[in-house]
């Protein structure tokens, strides 16, 4: 295949892939590319077998009329609604054998291997970019499918920090929920990101890990992310452990033994910082403008609120790696696949966070100068 140049190899690039094909990852991904922005300022690739993408076009109503054409990692064309230009994971999209078959909303090892196989070669092409201009955005994979396919563990957070050579602690997770409004997006616009201390352990475990290191190292990592998105200096609330905030410690002493003091010294490193605020009122408080951004203390003191606000626009990104990914905050959904009903708001969100983050010169955990 011909190598192309064009002077878009100047722009991002943007290397998508879909997760687990059993799932409807194939389904917003394809949507995505037709309906985003973002070929304007980032060239856009999806990480799958062309041959995959067709069948699904094929064989799933409702998705839109567009070209599947596979390319090779040193094409550099520019990216446009009209063709999806699709790199393979395995190098041969022909390359048709039973174990890359998948049957579509059923958990196999098939499907967590094509996920896992998509993840590191995207990994490769975006730690390959020159200058870091790439970013990873990533759809929904099965938990269980990856662990039947081999690969012990959890997750895509959890192998990208091990492939960077972190331990798996250093990568963690923001929420961010955008402005409903797309008015509301632009330089010095408004969205919700939700950074927790504590995220997938026991609330018992939780609550005894909470500490001033941790509360500070979360606000740390929340107000240079914020700014970035935001184009502005982001306002951050921590929020209490106790309920009513510990209501002047009859419900316990977190609020002034531990989260005061983490707030005190966030404010002395310059950050905008103010709490702690009972996560009641917080939330609603946040989702009304007041604040830009919320350090939680547990899972789902910061889970459920930016659910109920907007599960379907919702987007994960990650902190703590050398490098840009963003991904949905939904899972595979195997209940409705293939029915024409899958939802691209997250993918949509997910590609805009990393074209956002890019062009602010995100590159990780710090801001490019």
């Amino acid at each position: 295949m011909q190598t192309l140049t064009h002077p878009s190899a100047a722009l991002p690039a943007l290397f998508v892939t879909c997760g687990d094909p059993a799932g409807i990852g194939p389904e917003v991904v394809l949507q995505s590319w037709v309906m985003t922005p973002a070929h304007r300022s980032a060239r856009l690739r999806v990480v799958a077998p062309a041959g995959l993408l067709r069948g699904v076009l094929a064989t799933i109503p409702g998705l839109p009329r567009v070209s599947v054409e596979a390319v090779t990692a040193a094409d550099q064309r520019p990216s446009d609604p009209g063709t999806v230009l699709a790199i393979d994971p395995g190098g041969d999209s022909s390359a048709v054998t039973q174990e890359t078959i998948v049957t579509p909303g059923t958990i196999s090892a098939a499907g967590g291997r094509a996920a896992m196989t998509a993840l590191e070669t995207a990994w490769g092409l975006v730690r390959g970019a020159q200058a870091g201009a790439a970013a990873l955005v990533t759809g929904p994979l099965n938990k269980a499918a990856i662990h039947a396919a081999g690969y012990g563990v959890p997750g895509h957070t959890e192998w990208l920090a091990r492939a960077c050579g972190l331990p798996d602690h250093d990568a963690s997770m923001m929420l961010w929920l955008p402005a409903e409004d797309p008015q509301d997006r632009h330089d010095g616009g408004r969205g919700l990101g939700v950074v927790h201390v504590t995220l997938h352990q026991s609330l018992a475990t939780a609550v005894a890990k909470v500490s001033v290191a941790g509360i500070v190292a979360a606000g740390r990592r929340l107000d240079p992310l914020l700014a970035a998105l935001l184009g502005r200096r982001p306002r951050i609330a921590v929020a209490a452990l106790n309920p009513h905030g510990g209501e002047g410690g009859l419900f316990g002493d977190e609020e002034w033994n531990v989260i005061s003091p983490a707030v005190a010294e966030l404010v002395a490193a310059g950050i905008d910082a103010s709490g702690p605020f009972p996560a009641d009122t917080l939330f609603l408080r946040a989702a009304r403008g007041a604040f830009d951004g919320v350090v939680a203390m547990y899972h789902d003191q910061g889970h459920i609120p930016v659910k109920l606000l907007g599960m379907h626009r919702a987007v994960n990104i990650t902190l703590g790696l050398p490098l840009v990914r963003t991904s949905v905050a939904h899972g595979t959904a195997f209940d409705i696949v293939g029915c024409g009903r899958a939802d691209p708001a997250s993918m949509l969100a997910a590609i805009d966070a990393a074209v956002r983050l890019l062009g602010a010169g995100w590159r990780g955990d710090r801001c490019a100068s």
